[in-house]
């Protein structure tokens, strides 16, 4: 176990914590491994909207050709905002753009996309997929946590995209190891390209899922490693938040936070997608993060 070292900052009179998890986690049950079909995913979205939890955005994420079947669950009186997975085609992009403008219960919250194929020697090539988004519309490309990173933040920062980054999935090769996402996380920060995570995220502090072996990330780590990067603690620092399965030490640090440097981590690590939206809520009050 890693402890987490000592930083400096102000303790303020009344903790900041809470507004650190605010609109914090993105519906995304249709995903593995907790892969809802669309009934029950609907279902459990419409639950979450009544409930009106301030750690879930309550945006929901979906593949680009799931949209019909969602259409199909949709009753009069839903309003869904939909994080769509799809291509940087333009085909894709009017596909997705003309069904959301033509059905009022839907509405776009963001695109989220991979960087195609050839984008170092073609990267205007993703910018062309994208010209028949609306301006406003968020974009997140997911970048790769290896060699190329800088290159990738390098293209969004220039072009105003957002990064999607991976924490994990259903093989082990899909989770980045605490350098590479401690590199990555640093490099957003120095690039002050925001992101969003995808897959993994299951708790607040890092595990060793006793099923299948895999050890994932925690969010509460991840929201405190940005925490570190943008007080300008170097990669070690960075590194060792991600690592520590403190609960004690990473919620004395989370109450601590002033209110600048959570503003400064939000606007950086914008959310990232659960398959549960009842764990997050769940570890944050059993960590009594979640002031009344």
């Amino acid at each position: 176990m890693v402890s987490l070292p000592q930083v400096s900052a102000p303790v303020p009179a009344e903790s900041a914590a809470p507004v650190l998890f605010g609109a914090l986690v993105d519906d995304a049950g249709l995903f593995p491994p907790e892969e809802l079909d669309m009934t029950s995913a609907v279902i459990r979205h419409r639950r979450d909207q009544a409930q009106a939890s301030r750690v879930l955005t309550h945006r929901f994420v979906i593949p680009a050709g799931r949209l019909t079947e969602l259409q199909s669950q949709l009753i009069d009186g839903d309003r869904f905002e939909v994080s769509v997975i799809t291509v940087a085609e333009s085909a894709a992009i009017t596909f997705v753009t003309d069904l959301i403008a033509a059905d009022d219960r839907l509405s776009l919250a963001g695109i989220e996309t991979p960087l195609p194929n050839g984008w170092l020697s073609s990267p205007e090539t993703i910018e062309n997929g994208l010209r028949q988004l609306p301006p406003a519309v968020p974009v997140f490309v997911e970048i790769p946590t290896g060699g190329d990173t800088e290159r990738a933040l390098d293209l969004l920062a220039e072009k105003g995209w957002s990064a999607k980054i991976r924490c994990g999935g259903i093989r082990p090769e899909l989770f980045p190891s605490t350098a590479r996402l401690a590199a990555t996380i640093g490099l957003c920060v120095t690039w002050g390209v925001p992101f969003k995570a995808t897959a993994g995220l299951h708790h607040a502090i890092r595990y060793r899922d006793p099923a299948t072996g895999f050890t994932h990330h925690g969010f509460l780590n991840i929201l405190l490693a940005v925490a570190h990067a943008v007080r300008g603690a170097g990669e070690h620092s960075v590194a060792a938040a991600l690592t520590t399965t403190d609960a004690a030490a990473l919620v004395a640090e989370a109450d601590a936070l002033d209110a600048p440097t959570v503003d400064q981590v939000r606007a950086l690590f914008v959310s990232y997608g659960s398959c549960s939206t009842s764990d997050p809520i769940n570890d944050l009050t059993a960590l009594k993060l979640l002031a009344s």
